[in-house]
């Protein structure tokens, strides 16, 4: 079945973990890994929260549905354990352009090689099946660890949306715009598997 550009089942799978596309059965696992409050500091939806977890994964569903988006779990394939999630979103087939966005692991993995493999999945995907020509990041302007994981697998900085989000406490979001091109994409290629043959 084909929901628009991405096929569906799309799965890619990597050394250490596997993105599986999310499914309803999925649900209760992932909010065991979401439920942990530090994920979500720097975002603007608390997933944390039970009630706004479910809304918003069904909603990630629904929304594959129309080809708007293409939410994956990260399975970590050495425990068995869905260990965060990731997807595409923003994604404009016309223009061969889309948005890897909703990033995150448990604490456990960061500072480790997953985050990067999840990206190098992700990316080679889309340059190298998709053909896109533009693959746009975003985090919160004040988020600067996740800034530095963006400019270090090659992500050009492009500037501040200011006031770009309504935080779940009621105060604004500034988003950073992050973007790789195609004619980018072997650089930080390279860039990535350096770091990743580091860990």
């Amino acid at each position: 079945m084909e929901q628009g550009w991405i096929e569906h089942p799309t799965i890619l799978r990597g050394r250490e973990i596997d993105l599986l596309p999310l499914e309803a059965t999925h649900f209760e696992e992932l909010y065991q890994a979401a439920s942990d409050k530090r994920l979500w500091e720097l975002i603007p939806t608390n997933c944390a929260d039970s009630e706004i977890f479910r809304k918003t994964y069904a909603a990630a569903l629904a929304h594959r549905e129309n080809g708007t988006q293409y939410p994956f779990i990260i399975y970590h394939k050495a425990t068995g354990r869905i260990i965060g999630s990731t997807r595409y979103f923003e994604i404009f087939p016309a223009d061969k352009k889309l948005e890897i966005g909703w990033s995150w692991v448990i604490t456990e993995y960061w500072g480790t090689g997953v985050n990067l493999e999840c990206k190098l999945l992700l990316l080679t995907h889309c340059f190298e099946v998709l053909k896109a020509r533009r693959v746009q990041l975003k985090t919160d302007q004040h988020n600067w660890r996740s800034r530095k994981a963006i400019e270090k697998i090659g992500g050009y900085f492009e500037g501040i949306l200011r006031k770009d989000k309504i935080k779940a406490d009621g105060t604004s979001r500034s988003a950073a715009y992050y973007s790789i091109l195609d004619e980018e994409w072997e650089a930080a290629r390279e860039k990535i598997l350096m770091q990743i043959n580091k860990k």
